[in-house]
């Protein structure tokens, strides 16, 4: 593990951040446990002429925190997130997976709350900063993989690790062809949603921000969404998991939300912002070693053969005009052994049970059977 964990060292800081001689690096983890990739990461960051600085707190803490926030907290935040985005030239984000039930009695409010105001720094960090998010691997998160840990430790290095760059020269006749689609049909089981695509630019996601990474967006014309879709993988959010999520669509909003849990706790998400009930972003996924969801969604979104299709805000450089404090990504695999499902553009049938079925698109399909 400890090459790997170079490797990928070497991959953040040269690859997905391109740290240059004097940029400042902000680490934010979660858990004492991400600290092999964590000492890489400054020595790596070190050799290359940048500045780190790594920030810690558990997640059991946060919590705490969050929880019991006021509205002077709230403005200190701010002001804290403010410092952030003004005197860091890149950030890192190492998440780590203990319980997704983590948070599930925070008051939603304080969320909305927090989520307001720390909006404004966030799109600046998001859209005129270099960010990289990932989840170090855990023991939780190699028992909801259905993996030995050791099993799981190794399978999510060789993930995060994939050769982006020819990935990105992959996707290129994607990227041309989405951006000169109009409308978008997806057909599964509890499936059939239309929207409009036109003129929305399409972007290649090749191990920049997400690792693991492997997907294309771009977001529907906002008022354009209309149908149901069905999700068939775990939806965790804000300390709960939902699972067969369905979602009914008419003029681009959400007018029906479902689940197999509890239907009042999925429409509080809903109902936080007016932008929470319609869709900001639209995205395929693409990674070749990620076959099977795993509830952790950095994982998930990035399945072979599947769709993301994500209730709230809107991406800068693909924005449709939603703006909200939330982004929820879920997914949707196409896949035969998943139910099977059929991808349209312009009424041209693109993919059918995951795999892309015209020429320019087939190498995307890697070696899925």
């Amino acid at each position: 593990m400890e090459e790997k964990i170079k490797e990928l060292s070497k991959t953040l800081i040269n690859y997905s951040l391109s740290i240059k001689n004097g940029e400042r690096v902000l680490i934010k983890t979660e858990s004492i446990d991400t600290k092999p990739l964590i000492k890489e990461l400054v020595k790596e960051i070190t050799s290359v002429g940048g500045i780190p600085v790594v920030r810690y707190i558990d997640i059991e803490t946060n919590d705490l925190l969050v929880s019991n926030t006021t509205k002077n907290r709230i403005e200190l935040l701010k002001k804290m997130n403010e410092f952030d985005v003004e005197n860091f030239d890149a950030f890192i984000s190492i998440h780590y997976i203990e319980n997704d039930y983590n948070g599930k009695n925070i008051d939603k409010k304080i969320i909305g709350a927090i989520g307001e105001a720390l909006k404004e720094s966030n799109d600046i960090r998001i859209n005129e900063r270099k960010w990289v998010l990932l989840n170090y691997p855990s023991i939780t998160a190699a028992y909801k993989a259905g993996m030995p840990t050791e099993e799981f430790y190794k399978y999510s290095f060789d993930v995060m690790t994939v050769d982006y760059a020819k990935m990105h020269e992959l996707i290129k006749p994607l990227k041309e062809l989405m951006e000169k689609t109009k409308k978008v049909r997806i057909v599964a089981p509890n499936t059939d949603i239309t929207f409009s695509i036109e003129g929305m630019p399409a972007i290649p996601c090749c191990g920049n921000f997400n690792i693991p990474d492997g997907e294309i967006y771009t977001a529907p014309i906002k008022d354009s969404v209309n149908g149901v879709i069905t999700y068939n993988t775990p939806c965790p959010y804000q300390g709960n998991v939902y699972h067969n999520v369905s979602l009914t669509f008419e003029n681009g909003k959400i007018v029906k939300a479902t689940c197999d849990e509890d239907n009042e706790a999925l429409n509080q998400i809903f109902d936080i912002d007016e932008g929470a009930r319609y869709v900001g972003e639209f995205a395929i996924g693409l990674n070749p070693k990620i076959l099977h969801p795993m509830g952790d969604i950095l994982f998930d979104e990035k399945i072979i053969g599947s769709i993301h299709f994500t209730p709230g805000r809107a991406y800068q450089d693909a924005f449709n005009g939603n703006i909200s404090s939330i982004h929820w990504d879920m997914v949707l695999i196409e896949r035969l052994e998943y139910g099977g499902g059929s991808l349209y553009f312009d009424d041209v049938l693109i993919r059918e049970n995951g795999k892309f079925v015209i020429p320019e698109l087939e190498p995307l399909n890697y070696d899925l059977k």
